[in-house]
């Protein structure tokens, strides 16, 4: 079972998930934003050895603790990797009082009906073996929903719950992340039919354990609200989904009992050639403008 003292922070703290959990294809894009240009390294071990340097310097900076940031996602390499000489998983909740959990999915299937589905992921049973060792509190997967497609919507939440299962049973909170694309034509459609598909599968969940919900902020405030009222569901937290932070912040503020899980929103604005004062103040501007929209409802 995860870990009690983590269960009630996921419940009741005040505060918002940090995302730290670029892959290898978004990987590149984080680390030009962060000054590190692709002519810094000349292949994938080089890459995420940078990328894990900038994390560690995000989770050792004295603006990220479990006074505002509850909880943040891991990519496996990170998870896999140190913080101040401790692996970070521990580094975080014991350093930080930081709740862990890790991204698992392996990347997206080619777009069909509408939706593009998470490719299959290969020993994932070891890997949330390693993950519950190394005190990972859950994961997090990712789909994407580009139009309003019943059956597209209807498969992509049927994955997601059946992998989800495969996570419960391993004592970890799953959190599942059908993502709808703010491009989307119809997007206040495809997230009214993904809110019932999810409600009948939380109304058929019978896995021990409870799941959260990573969803895009809706374009009709509080449409999720019955969902994160759901007993089946631990929290609701919003991804940012290439909004800026002052859009994102501003349209999570109108929705009460949600959340934010920010990226690109939470990290935007830092640079690898700022001094540690500098980077510390940039980043406790954002963790603070975040903070304030996910526990601040109008």
């Amino acid at each position: 079972m995860a870990n009690d003292k983590m269960l009630q922070q996921m419940a009741n703290s005040q505060g918002f998930i940090a995302a730290l959990d670029q892959s290898g294809g978004s990987t590149p894009g984080a680390l030009r934003q962060y000054g590190v240009r692709e002519d810094a390294y000349s292949n994938d071990e080089q890459m995420f050895r940078l990328i894990h340097e900038m994390r560690v310097r995000i989770i050792t900076s004295p603006a990220f603790t479990g006074d505002r940031v509850i909880g943040a996602i891991l990519f496996e390499a990170t998870m896999n990797g140190e913080a101040e000489g401790r692996p970070v998983p521990s580094y975080l909740w014991e350093n930080r009082g930081v709740v862990p959990f890790l991204k698992v999915d392996k990347g997206l299937e080619d777009e069909a009906d509408g939706v593009r589905l998470m490719r299959p992921i290969p020993k994932l049973d070891e890997l949330l073996a390693r993950a519950v060792s190394l005190g990972v509190f859950g994961t997090k997967m990712r789909s994407v929903i580009n139009d309003a497609s019943e059956k597209g919507i209807a498969a992509i939440v049927e994955q997601q719950f059946e992998v989800g299962k495969q996570i419960a049973a391993h004592g970890l909170v799953p959190i599942i992340e059908p993502e709808v694309s703010i491009k989307s034509p119809h997007k206040a459609k495809a997230e009214q039919i993904l809110r019932d598909q999810i409600a009948k599968h939380l109304d058929a969940w019978s896995a021990q354990g409870p799941v959260m919900l990573k969803l895009t902020i809706p374009d009709e405030n509080n449409l999720y609200l019955p969902l994160a009222e759901h007993a089946k569901v631990l929290s609701v937290v919003a991804l940012s989904g290439g909004y800026s932070r002052k859009v994102a912040c501003e349209k999570l503020s109108h929705n009460r009992k949600m959340i934010a899980s920010f990226s690109r929103a939470l990290i935007d604005d830092l640079r690898k050639d700022m001094s540690d004062a500098e980077f510390n103040a940039s980043l406790g501007e954002a963790i603070e403008e975040i903070y304030q929209a996910s526990t601040q409802k109008s």
